[in-house]
């Protein structure tokens, strides 16, 4: 169904998030826990995973891989796998494409999520809990989808993914401090 995804995944919305993540607070303490977001800068659909590690970064979470400034891609995600401490719970979020249908929800699942395969791509799988958001519908042409995926979507479904993390530690968690990330209207300056 989900390349991205294992096969026991649940697909769920916004409130099913937060009981999932409900569900690993109740396992771990939150400096335990290192949140692997999975993706890159240059590309709209997959830029999921280094919003969310902004967003969470901003909020003062201690153990985030993959952020905007440095993202966790495919040049860099093997690095990243092995300097990884064996026993230490890892929470892995991606982009995936899915079905139509699908388009807006998220698998998650107490098991590893498999990077890049829904782009032809072979990683092993990583993450004792994954989330793989289903940014777009899977076709032919998966890095074309993933290019032409909606910005507004992603920055949505990122921000979900943040407030459900948020939502069961939220100490030291400050969410506004990465709102000013969100392009609008109030961001721009005259004459730009």
């Amino acid at each position: 169904m989900f390349p991205s995804a294992p096969r026991d995944s649940l697909l769920t919305d916004a409130a099913g998030l937060r009981t999932f993540f409900a569900n690993v607070a109740a396992r771990h303490d939150m400096r335990q826990l290192i949140f692997l977001c999975i993706g890159t800068d240059r590309s709209t659909g997959d830029s999921l995973g280094p919003w969310v590690g902004t967003m969470l970064e901003r909020s003062g979470l201690p153990r985030v891989v993959g952020t905007l400034e440095s993202p966790c891609d495919a040049d860099r995600l093997a690095d990243v796998l092995a300097a990884l401490p064996p026993d230490a719970p890892v929470v892995a979020i991606d982009a995936c494409l899915g079905r139509p249908e699908s388009i807006g929800r998220y698998a998650v699942s107490e098991g590893p999520i498999r990077p890049a395969r829904s782009v032809g791509k072979s990683f092993p799988p990583v993450g004792t809990y994954s989330v793989a958001a289903v940014v777009n519908a899977a076709g032919p042409k998966p890095y074309w989808t993933l290019q032409t995926t909606s910005l507004h979507r992603v920055l949505l479904m990122a921000e979900a993914i943040a407030e459900a993390v948020a939502a069961q530690w939220p100490e030291p968690a400050r969410l506004n401090s990465w709102r000013s990330i969100r392009y609008n209207n109030d961001n721009l300056t005259e004459g730009t």
